[in-house]
């Protein structure tokens, strides 16, 4: 038996988010189908860096499963991408030891906010958030920075979500536009750990600083409350992607 890491894409959209859930079209469930076909009908469990809700895309997401079967690395990138969806797509395999884990090994995710300003785009809504308005970015770009650091990110995490320890470290952000079209943006975030919902909370909060609705400082104001209602709301799932994960 061997230990396999595979880097993988998706778009989410068509996605009940990656997890397993039962009778729902998940990533989890899809790659797991693939892998029992490959696997001479034996069950395999993927164990990836973590998940993604409905319609949230990633560019890198990572993933370990252990198989039976000995075959060619070539063989079986070649074998996934038959049998997976087209919105699915494995861009690397390689064999790692044995202790290798890929949730619980990982030093730093970066996850991109893709938003378009400009005038609507339907060949793109599922897959960038279309906000159509003119929006501050030098004061974004402000508030951007009182995010990064270890802090308590309570404020900006799912109300249902029930974490002994909220606290987390950001350590980079970047709000980078588009050579090509300055009305597209995308805002970057490399942290150690992510709460549920925090990235899609924060860039909620952020889109109402370049509204005008808040000043960039008020984010420390916000940190400190420690309550999910002082910031702004969730900001729509087809925007974000997992752009990265680091071991």
């Amino acid at each position: 038996m061997k230990r396999y890491l595979i880097t993988f894409s998706y778009d989410g959209y068509n996605f009940n988010g990656y997890q397993k859930q039962p009778k729902l079209r998940t990533v989890q469930g899809e790659i797991e189908k693939a892998l029992k076909f490959i696997n001479n009908d034996k069950t395999v469990e993927i164990h990836a860096s973590g998940r993604t809700d409905a319609k949230v895309h990633a560019l890198n997401q990572k993933a370990h499963f252990d198989l039976d079967v000995n075959i060619k690395l070539e063989k079986l990138k070649m074998a996934l991408n038959s049998y997976t969806p087209q919105d699915i797509y494995i861009k690397n395999i390689k064999i790692v030891d044995e202790k290798f884990h890929a949730r619980y090994m990982v030093k730093a995710k970066e996850y991109i906010y893709k938003i378009n300003l400009g005038e609507y785009d339907p060949l793109e809504r599922n897959n960038v958030y279309q906000y159509n308005k003119k929006l501050d970015l030098p004061e974004i770009e402000r508030a951007l920075k009182f995010l990064e650091g270890e802090h308590d990110f309570t404020t900006f995490c799912c109300k249902e979500e029930k974490q002994e320890n909220n606290v987390r470290t950001i350590i980079q952000t970047n709000l980078i536009t588009e050579k090509t079209d300055v009305n597209k943006i995308t805002l970057s975030f490399v942290g150690t750990g992510f709460l549920k919902y925090q990235v899609r909370n924060m860039v909620g909060t952020l889109i109402e600083v370049g509204e005008g609705k808040r000043k960039s400082e008020e984010i420390i104001n916000v940190l400190e409350k420690k309550d999910r209602r002082k910031a702004g709301k969730t900001a729509n799932p087809e925007g974000l992607y997992l752009q990265d994960v680091l071991y």
